[in-house]
């Protein structure tokens, strides 16, 4: 699934091409992509609006238009592409949103898990989600407090996305590793120099993973070779980069996880 530094990735590569462009009138070829509203308030709302900004939240694409909010969540498997005139639907193409300036934007979602959104107010779809990673207003003592205020373990918490926006398996695993902390250790037994490690850590590989495109394994394609920069991610039985240790998989939360377990060994709770 697409994590924060791919969809990053592919906000800023639409960005450029579609402020300024109006949405003539849209395709939807498969429903059930459509989360909100119904399939004909959305043909009928979508037709005239002008793009006038295009950023991201968390893992969603937010297209803010003259009159709405148009959100795409990629899921597995989803992808958007700018193309030129009005292409012939393809056999994973979802929805064609038909442009001013001869062009079709394209939302193509192979295993259909991806949603689109058509809202008045996104925040009906963003209040629930957790602080932006790369945001100013994300602290070391916000991520310390936070973690205090919780007992789970730190994996399926940073993949909680109430909790954090935007970490998924991949990030995950990198930051916990470069923190050299285990996966399964409890929230609340995380020092305030521990958190502040991880926070370094997190804010590090989410940079280094735009700055490289993003990595380019389990989604559609987009230059990104962050996949060949992995400390731990997908690296099971090869040498840490750090000690040489055979990296080790487990499964924690239904999720594979990557840890070296000399650079993050489980401890005792610490206060």
């Amino acid at each position: 699934m697409p994590e924060l530094p791919e969809v990053e990735t592919i906000t800023r590569s639409l960005r450029p091409a579609l402020v300024g462009r109006t949405i003539l009138a849209g395709q939807l070829l498969w429903k059930r992509s459509l989360a909100a509203p119904s399939a004909g308030k959305f043909q009928a709302g979508i037709a005239g609006q002008t793009v006038q900004e295009v950023t991201r939240r968390a893992k969603f694409i937010h297209l803010r238009l003259s009159a709405s909010s148009l959100i795409v969540h990629l899921r597995m498997s989803g992808d958007l592409a700018l193309v030129p005139g009005k292409p012939v639907p393809g056999k994973h193409d979802r929805l064609l949103l038909f442009l001013s300036g001869d062009s079709t934007l394209v939302f193509s979602d192979a295993r259909k898990f991806g949603r689109i959104w058509l809202l008045s107010d996104p925040q009906e779809l963003f209040a629930r989600l957790g602080p932006e990673p790369l945001a100013d207003d994300f602290t070391p003592d916000r991520l310390y407090r936070s973690l205090q205020a919780r007992r789970r373990q730190l994996k399926p918490l940073l993949l909680d996305q109430g909790f954090l926006a935007g970490l998924g398996n991949i990030y995950t695993d990198e930051a916990l590793h470069t923190a050299g902390l285990h996966p399964l250790t409890s929230s609340d037994a995380v020092s305030p120099e521990q958190a502040g490690a991880l926070w370094a850590a997190i804010r590090a590989v989410l940079a280094e993973g735009i700055r490289r495109n993003g990595a380019s394994i389990d989604w559609v394609y987009r230059g990104g070779d962050f996949q060949n920069h992995f400390r731990v991610y997908g690296r099971t039985g090869e040498p840490c980069p750090e000690c040489g240790t055979a990296i080790e998989r487990l499964v924690i939360g239904q999720r594979g996880t990557h840890v070296c377990p000399q650079c993050q060994p489980l401890k005792e709770k610490i206060r």
